[in-house]
């Protein structure tokens, strides 16, 4: 922890606060424009092959890149990122939110050079936040289709299962 501490120490005059809605204006931004036109998210995705060409912008774009799904599931994905993402930040404080998003978009774009041909996604961002959630708040209640009420820990044990297997 000591590590940590210092880091946050180090870096808290640097946080940006809410960083989370940051996020997902970016993303709803980014889907409003692809629907005219569906090129700006192809240039906006984590290709390494593109980024040793030149197209550095990549690099930081591809966290903007929203989830591939009707408006209507990408509205209730927000919320419930904002949820998870608001709650993270409000208990760790934005210093310690913004270093473990800083993480994972580093550990990201170190993942996809291994495979430069393929493009990267922020699938693997999110999903440290729902697990991050899921493991501070195992009680929480989600309710699939407004009825069936699921505590996250066992959609958190779903989501190992899912990427343990993928």
């Amino acid at each position: 922890m000591r590590l940590l501490d210092r880091l946050e120490r180090k870096f808290r005059p640097y946080a940006v606060p809410n960083v989370t809605m940051i996020i997902i204006m970016g993303q709803v931004l980014a889907f409003i424009l692809s629907r005219s036109n569906a090129e700006i998210v192809e240039k906006m995705e984590l290709v390494p092959r593109l980024v040793m060409d030149g197209e550095i912008w990549r690099l930081g774009s591809f966290c903007f890149v929203p989830p591939d799904i009707q408006p209507l599931f990408l509205f209730f994905a927000m919320m419930i990122f904002y949820m998870m993402g608001s709650a993270l930040e409000q208990l760790w404080g934005a210093a310690r939110y913004n270093l473990f998003l800083i993480c994972g978009y580093l550990a990201t774009i170190a993942v996809a050079f291994v495979y430069p041909a393929a493009a990267a996604t922020n699938m693997f961002i999110g999903t440290s936040v729902f697990l991050a959630f899921a493991w501070l708040y195992p009680n929480h209640v989600f309710y699939i289709m407004f009825i069936l009420p699921v505590k996250v820990r066992w959609l958190a044990l779903l989501t190992w299962m899912g990427l343990i297997y993928g």
